[in-house]
This record gives structure tokens, C-alpha cells and sequence, in this order.
């Protein structure tokens, strides 16, 4: 997170990256691959001191890829149009018309949202989604019912 550090001496500071250099250097040149879920994005300071820390990793030669998610965004998305989420096991339950609405959210909103607010702080990101160029290829998965383990849930194309 950010921290307004115009109050600290510079001896403070200088503690501060002294404490640092150590991870800095371990993970110099490494990919970092952060989870930014979609309750995180709803706080616009989160979403700031977000984008400066992953400015800031690339900055010190960390490679950071941003995987997102988007759960309220499409929660809002799906009243609007009258559909109601359905959740198995805390899955979320996802047919064809909802995955075009998921699609819609994550590649059309929250991906740009996020590129835009990296870039603003300095950044230079780029968004993919799973559908670029078959970057992601999947097989349906079937989910165990955990009260009766020998029955398997189709909870749709997640």
C-alpha cells in the first residue's frame, strides 16, 4: 500500500529500503502472478495504492502479472438484467447466457478498468483474457458433491 512518507527522516527511509533490498533482490527478474479479487476493486484508495504497488514491483525488475476476479461487478451486471447468481459450494453456477455476461464484466470492464488505473500510475500494462488467441483452453470440470462424494455437480462453464 502507499504511504505518504513525506514525514519520515531520511534515516527512516533509508531503513525502510534497507529492509526491502533483501526481497528486492530475491525476486529480481522473477514473474509475480497477484490475485486482485473483486471486493478489493470496490475501495477506489485500494484500487490507487493498487496500481502504484504493482508500478512499483516492475520499477524494482519484478515482473508482475495481475490475475483478477470480478464477482460483485458481475453480481451488478446480472440484477440489472434480471438474473439472479446461483452458487454451488461457492461456485458460481454458469450457463451460457450468464458466461456471456462473465465475458462481458471481466474482458469488457474490470480488465480495461484495471489496465487503465496501472497505466495512469506509470505503468505500462496490456489485459488479455482467456479468449486471446486460445491463450486459455479448458476441459469441463465436474465438481464433488461434498455430501455425497460419489455424485459429481455441472455447475455449467466456469
Amino acid at each position: 500500500m502507499t504511504t505518504d512518507t513525506t514525514a519520515l527522516s531520511p534515516r527512516d527511509k533509508a531503513e525502510i529500503l534497507a529492509q526491502a533490498l533483501p526481497y528486492i533482490r530475491r525476486y529480481h527478474g522473477r514473474t509475480m502472478v497477484i490475485k486482485y479479487g473483486g471486493n478489493a476493486m470496490t475501495d477506489p484508495a485500494l484500487q490507487q495504492d493498487f496500481a502504484e504497488d504493482v508500478v512499483l514491483l516492475k520499477l524494482v525488475g519484478m515482473n508482475p502479472v495481475v490475475v483478477h476476479g470480478g464477482g460483485p461487478q458481475i453480481e451488478d451486471l446480472l440484477k440489472r438484467v434480471g438474473k439472479k447468481g446461483e452458487f454451488i459450494q461457492g461456485m458460481r453456477v454458469t450457463d451460457e447466457e450468464t458466461m456471456d455476461i462473465v465475458e462481458m464484466v471481466l474482458g469488457g470492464q474490470v480488465n480495461k478498468d484495471i489496465v487503465n488505473l496501472i497505466n495512469q500510475h506509470g505503468g505500462k500494462a496490456v489485459g488479455l483474457t482467456g479468449q486471446d488467441g486460445n491463450f486459455i483452453r479448458a476441459r469441463k470440470l465436474m465438481l464433488p458433491n461434498k455430501d455425497k462424494p460419489e455424485e459429481l455437480i455441472d455447475i455449467g462453464s466456469v
